[in-house]
């Protein structure tokens, strides 16, 4: 077994942080080495990449349309740009054969990264439960073999997929307890920010409960107060930053107003992310 004591100090500390008392772990998902030097400057603990915006900022659509090599390239930038324990969204594992996703999680591993959301989305209405919490026992068996304790958050898409209108609640019981037993550390339920229902996920579920939040969400700290034990904000940060963008050249391109510039970052502050 190889041992990588650097990478699997910062898996267990990444794993710790999803039982800080008092706190939930809250990630604002980063795309590139720029932005991950950002989001650790303002104090984050942590580090998570979003599928989404990686892909736009590569030119890809999201949704399992962005290769592989070109997603572990960027982790690889991200991993390298901070201190903090990084961890990355590769959908449903960048590949549907066994042998493709043990490559995408060794690859994970090479970058630096130590966890990873995998979602069980690849298939319609969803991947068959059987099937993914396979996938999921091999992640964790591949991963194992390098000997770094990967953080496995387990997505599941019962009540963002709209696909169990009636049955949603029940599903995702199901889903965790059976992807849980596979090998995953953390479910991952987007789509969902009812506080009631999120308590009783939680006292469900005994691994740390990771919810989706945004614009109209409950806070960081109502989340917690229910069990939420990990927020992420997924593509919402470069969508943010995007629209920043397409306003700025509006303006620009339009009546030549450069107020959209006021509040820039200096050139010197963003050469001294990389110092």
């Amino acid at each position: 077994m190889t041992t990588h004591p650097e990478l699997e100090s910062k898996a267990l500390r990444f794993k710790e942080l999803h039982s800080v008392p008092h706190a939930p772990l809250v990630l604002v998902n980063a795309w590139d080495a720029a932005s991950a030097r950002m989001v650790e400057e303002a104090g984050a603990t942590a580090v998570a990449t979003s599928s989404s915006a990686v892909s736009w900022s590569l030119g890809y659509r999201d949704g399992d349309h962005l290769p592989r090599q070109l997603a572990m390239e960027a982790l690889s930038r991200i991993a390298k740009a901070t201190r903090l324990p990084v961890t990355a969204d590769i959908e449903t594992g960048y590949g549907r054969t066994d042998e493709e996703l043990q490559a995408t999680v060794r690859a994970v591993l090479d970058a630096g990264a130590v966890g990873i959301n995998i979602e069980d989305s690849a298939d319609q209405p969803l991947s068959e439960i059987g099937e993914q919490s396979r996938r999921i026992a091999l992640i964790r068996q591949t991963a194992e073999d390098v000997g770094v304790a990967l953080f496995i958050n387990a997505r599941t898409d019962t009540y963002w997929s709209g696909k169990f209108p009636d049955t949603a609640y029940e599903e995702t019981l199901r889903r965790a307890d059976a992807y849980q037993r596979a090998g995953a550390d953390g479910i991952f339920v987007p789509g969902l920010t009812d506080l009631h229902v999120l308590h009783d996920l939680s006292r469900r579920i005994s691994a740390p409960l990771n919810a989706l939040a945004g614009l109209g969400s409950p806070s960081p700290g109502e989340l917690h107060d229910v069990g939420v034990r990990r927020i992420s904000i997924g593509g919402s940060t470069a969508r943010a930053a995007y629209a920043k963008v397409s306003r700025l050249a509006r303006e620009v391109l339009g009546d030549g107003n450069w107020s959209g510039l006021a509040g820039s970052r200096s050139y010197a502050d963003m050469d001294a992310l990389f110092e």
